[in-house]
């Protein structure tokens, strides 16, 4: 299947696995990527840049499709060495990037100049003409179903992404919802030019996570999942657990005097303990609502190959007989 997002990124199928922190490992990026789709290592899950440098290393051993890096500009005291991160990807002639956060325009000079290609997520229409303004190559749409930071405007995909459509010249992929052949027919019908799928992938066999993880993606249906620090307006969605649920009543309580410190508790250091040790109720994680659709934990090639076979199968059969009706 050909879009302009194949075209732009020398990939297969539109299919891309967005950066998720403690997922976005060689061992995922490289199987989605040999799957004739597009992976991506998360570069904030490596502590420094030279760690960043040894897992693109490690990608490259494993694939030699390519695949990118996500990068995300996060508001903090003490910024983590954007600079230094950019070199590794540089040096690691990476040639696509994943950005997310706030505006990169600051980084773009860097990266152009290497002739990366740059897509950004946005989760508003006026956020993506922005980036497509300050030279972003293309768009991650992230509707209000997505795991992680929605934004503050609750706007979901089928009415995101059509908008964007309106709006847009240059290609964007649907971010949030997406499974599977069904999610990639609507996109593409909606005017997307692709998926970005992250929960999704969490439940693969090549997804470096313990299976609690991935059982817990699989048993969950699309109502188990939360909306967190809306107060401080870094919105995020995530499973709901025993942290989550302390993190809401400490809202509640709180109210418009909550702080970051309030729920620094549930928050800081979740990741490793529930991504790698399996440990489910010691903090917040990123979820989508799309856990609902979540059945089994295929290999990644079963995985991106049923969803080809589906949405092939729709567009040539049920479309058509539509069509011809």
């Amino acid at each position: 299947m050909k879009t302009r997002i194949t075209e732009l990124f020398g990939i297969e199928h539109p299919i891309i696995q967005g950066g998720m922190h403690y997922v976005g490992l060689a061992e995922l990026a490289s199987a989605v990527s040999n799957a004739g789709g597009l992976g991506i290592i998360t570069a904030l899950t490596q502590r420094t840049p030279a760690l960043l440098a040894a897992e693109i290393a490690r990608c490259h051993a494993m694939t030699d499709k390519p695949f990118g890096v996500n990068l995300s500009f996060l508001p903090a005291v003490n910024p983590p060495d954007y600079a230094g991160y950019i070199r590794a990807i540089i040096e690691g002639q990476v040639k696509i990037v994943e950005t997310a956060g706030n505006n990169p325009q600051k980084w773009l000079p860097m990266l152009k100049e290497a002739g990366i290609k740059v897509i950004h997520k946005c989760t508003s229409v006026r956020h993506a003409l922005k980036a497509e303004s300050i030279g972003c190559d293309a768009i991650s749409v992230d509707g209000f179903e997505c795991g992680g930071h929605p934004g503050e405007d609750d706007v979901p995909n089928f009415i995101l992404l059509p908008r964007a459509a309106e709006e847009l010249k240059i290609p964007f992929v649907a971010s949030g919802g997406m499974a599977d052949g069904r999610s990639l027919v609507a996109a593409l019908a909606l005017g997307a030019d692709g998926i970005n799928m992250g929960t999704r992938f969490i439940a693969t066999q090549e997804a470096p996570v313990h299976d609690n993880v991935k059982q817990a993606i699989v048993e969950a249906s699309e109502l188990d999942t939360r909306i967190i620090m809306r107060p401080l307006r870094n919105t995020e969605r995530v499973f709901l657990n025993r942290a989550t649920e302390t993190v809401l009543e400490k809202e509640r309580t709180l109210g418009p005097a909550i702080t970051f410190e309030d729920i620094a508790p549930e928050l800081a250091g979740a990741y490793p303990r529930i991504m790698q040790q399996g440990d489910m109720q010691s903090g917040v994680w990123s979820c989508g609502m799309v856990a609902g659709l979540v059945r089994d934990v295929p290999t990644v090639e079963q995985l991106i190959q049923r969803i080809m076979g589906e949405a092939q199968h729709i567009i040539d059969q049920r479309l058509a007989a539509m069509a011809a009706a």
